[in-house]
């Protein structure tokens, strides 16, 4: 595959209280945004946290562009990641994800 590629991460996150999920997402979305501009190919990140309050909602959401497939791929084991993943541990209690190529430049 080649051409850009959208990488969409959602993760649902431990906290047993309002304060301690409001904490995580916020260190969630800091570490994720601390990533801009620090690994080739990556050419767009956005991280949401959710405002909905909906039981079945995920907390935060990572929005990101990749040049191609091969910089998908090398974001995965690049160390500035594998630096975020660590940081981030275990509070991280769901995870879904969804990769697709970017059809031309309309919606």
């Amino acid at each position: 595959m080649s051409g850009p590629i959208r990488h969409i991460v959602m993760w649902r996150l431990r906290g047993e209280t309002a304060e301690e999920r409001s904490a995580a997402r916020a260190k969630v979305k800091t570490l994720f945004e601390g990533l801009r501009g620090r690994i080739d190919g990556l050419t767009h990140i956005e991280v949401g946290v959710d405002v909905s309050a909906v039981d079945y909602a995920c907390d935060v959401v990572l929005f990101s562009e990749f040049t191609d497939q091969a910089a998908l791929a090398a974001y995965a084991t690049h160390p500035e990641h594998l630096r975020v993943r660590e940081a981030l541990g275990d509070l991280r209690i769901g995870r879904f994800q969804v990769d697709y190529p970017i059809k031309g430049t309309g919606a």
